[in-house]
């Protein structure tokens, strides 16, 4: 199963559904939830290249990008192949 991170804040509704559609798929993810900042945040914005938004998704260290990526990428069925490596 791949490493699934997430990086989230509170009351995002984004996040929610981001994370809604890995808990559907029955996906273990590390979730870190940057809402404060600090160093997790600043890890997440030199990770994502300067993405400031949240959620932000990574699978296998591969920047996902945030919610609307995850679901397009769902949608276009290539979520469940890196899932799956």
């Amino acid at each position: 199963m791949a490493k699934v991170e997430i990086y989230t804040k509170a009351f995002c509704p984004y996040c929610t559904r981001a994370l809604r559609l890995l808990e559907q798929k029955g996906v273990a993810y590390d979730e870190y939830d940057v809402t404060m900042g600090g160093p997790k945040k600043a890890e997440m914005v030199e990770r994502s290249g300067g993405r400031m938004t949240m959620p932000q998704v990574f699978i296998d260290d591969r920047h996902i990008g945030g919610c609307d990526d995850l679901m397009a990428l769902d949608r276009r069925g290539g979520l469940d192949p890196l899932l799956a490596a």
